[in-house]
């Protein structure tokens, strides 16, 4: 079925690319062409710091060249690499060992992930808890104790008897569960808190039941916790063309998809781990960048510099973007506009409706933003959404975001090249290039304040009213990028740059567990939050 859409693709394509121009030919062959590698298999996903991420940039890195674009990224190369801090991981190193029988690391144990590394080895007792030994702990009892207390923190009773047995000379403690109580726990890699003074292993209930139900045995134990930061290095791209200018305009899209979904951010539900090949998002924008490039290289339009810019860690939350406008390889107060390309191929053929975010980011945008006898303009006022535009607005930069829309196969393998509308992405490339030129005349662009709009797409009935730093890498709660106005954080008195880490009886360290508190509330109800701004903790009144 794959093949048959293909060949329609190519026919319709073919008949259509007959009454284009020898350029626009041209252009339609460049387009298909970097879709067609940067959403093939061998790139697998273009996940960020993968070999699939490398193959992508430097695919884009050879088109700026043919390009005739300057290095513009470190270096002078380029690429700009950044640093992905994906938290803590325990390492292959780690093993315990139970009467000369090596355990699986992650099914039959796991260190907490306030463990500190050690290595010992111990013969205790089960039944005693001796100074200069390891101790066992049944957390079941706790569990049964506390299963109608909704404050109960788990995690921190286990931490508190960590440190109540390190004092009594314990050297490691082992903990199971044999309730029939679900305890969640797991290696927590994102969680930032103090360590404790010994190890801490949890043991399942099958390694309890084989090694530890004879509580007068005594056994053999070797044990080794190795646990390290687990970072990765995403690369942008840039290109540049100079004209020795005052301005200079940044053109950009992000290359990174998902690779299999390891990031947990694919919306598959299959059980066996897929490519997710992300021809329009963002194959398709990458395409656009080099045939835009191609273009104002040779162009007219001479009252700017132009900057080119392939985006990596997009898809974890503006890693790229965030780095770049934090690490320019331009001077940002230089900088004229940004202009951000996400997902531009899948044109309906109906309506040819494209939409065109970061309106309200500059008046002149008003003067150029036109529907045309080929597409169909609509806008969005705000300069902040879910792409990297969003980095460069919260420069004070004027930006536009253009966008044909998303579809059924959004960040599922089903993504692939064939399903691309090119002949329709030709006409977005050629009307953003018209908006390019038409911008050249208008000298320096003002820029305007909009209102925000949170990147994260959630179903939840309540929001805050805030933007995330999805690269904080803190462990002490969620960093604010930015506030909506008259928005509950607003009302509270948040600002952008405070730490949230307790929502009413909710403790959190990262986005994941902010999202999972946010879950907890309905729309009108009244709580706390607990914020830290610089040095200090406030306690501030939210009404959802």
């Amino acid at each position: 079925m794959k093949k048959i859409l293909f060949l329609l693709l190519v026919v319709c394509s073919s008949a259509l690319a007959q009454k284009l121009k020898k350029a626009d030919k041209a252009m339609l062959a460049g387009l298909q062409a970097h879709v067609t590698y940067l959403a093939d298999d061998r790139l697998e996903g273009r996940r960020t710091g993968t070999a699939g991420e490398k193959l992508a940039y430097t695919y884009i890195s050879n088109a700026f060249t043919d390009a005739g674009l300057l290095p513009r990224g470190d270096n002078d190369g380029y690429l700009q690499a950044f640093e992905v801090n994906e938290g803590r991981q325990v390492n292959p190193a780690s093993h315990l060992i139970i009467n000369g029988n090596d355990l699986k690391l992650n099914e039959d144990y796991f260190p907490l992930s306030f463990s500190p590394n050690a290595s010992l080895e111990a013969v205790p007792a089960i039944a005693l808890a001796e100074s200069g030994t390891v101790w066992f702990w049944d957390i079941g009892e706790q569990l049964q104790q506390h299963k109608d207390n909704p404050h109960f923190d788990l995690q921190e009773a286990i931490r508190n008897k960590a440190t109540a047995a390190a004092a009594k000379g314990a050297t490691g403690l082992i903990i199971y569960n044999t309730s029939a109580i679900n305890d969640d726990l797991k290696f927590e890699p994102k969680v930032k808190v103090d360590l404790t003074q010994i190890p801490v292993i949890y043991t399942s209930k099958a390694t309890r039941a084989k090694y530890f139900s004879n509580e007068t045995a005594t056994i053999d134990i070797k044990l080794r916790i190795d646990i390290s930061e687990k970072k990765r290095n995403g690369h942008n791209v840039a290109g540049y063309i100079n004209h020795g200018a005052a301005t200079t305009v940044i053109i950009g899209a992000h290359y990174d998809h998902l690779g299999y979904g390891e990031d947990h951010n694919s919306l598959y539900a299959g059980a066996t781990p897929m490519i997710h090949n992300g021809a329009d998002d963002n194959a398709s924008g990458t395409a656009a960048l080099i045939e835009l490039a191609k273009l104002l290289a040779t162009s007219k339009y001479r009252n700017n510099n132009y900057l080119f810019i392939a985006f990596s860690g997009e898809e974890l939350g503006l890693y790229g973007s965030k780095y770049f406008t934090e690490h320019p390889t331009v001077d940002l107060a230089t900088v004229n506009y940004m202009i951000n390309m996400d997902m531009v191929g899948r044109l309906n053929d109906s309506t040819h409706a494209i939409t065109v975010g970061g309106f309200g980011t500059s008046p002149v945008w008003g003067e150029l933003l036109k529907s045309t006898k080929v597409l169909t303009i609509k806008t969005d006022s705000s300069g902040s959404g879910p792409s990297d535009h969003t980095s460069f607005y919260r420069k004070d930069i004027p930006v536009l975001f253009f966008f044909t829309g998303t579809h059924t196969d959004y960040h599922k393998p089903s993504d692939d090249a064939d399903r691309i509308n090119y002949t329709g992405e030709l006409q977005v490339v050629k009307y953003i290039y018209d908006c390019i030129g038409s911008a050249d005349k208008k000298g320096r662009l003002p820029f305007a304040k909009t209102r925000e709009q949170t990147v994260m797409r959630t179903n939840f009935k309540v929001t805050l009213g805030v933007m995330l730093d999805y690269t904080y890498s803190g462990g002490d709660g969620v960093k604010v990028d930015g506030v909506s106005e008259n928005r509950p954080a607003a009302v509270a008195g948040i600002k952008p740059g405070d730490i949230i880490s307790q929502l009413g009886d909710h403790t959190f360290s990262d986005v994941n567990d902010y999202m999972k508190a946010l879950g907890k509330f309905r729309k009108g109800e009244s709580t706390k939050a607990r914020v830290k701004r610089g040095g200090t903790v406030l306690v501030l009144d939210i009404t959802f």
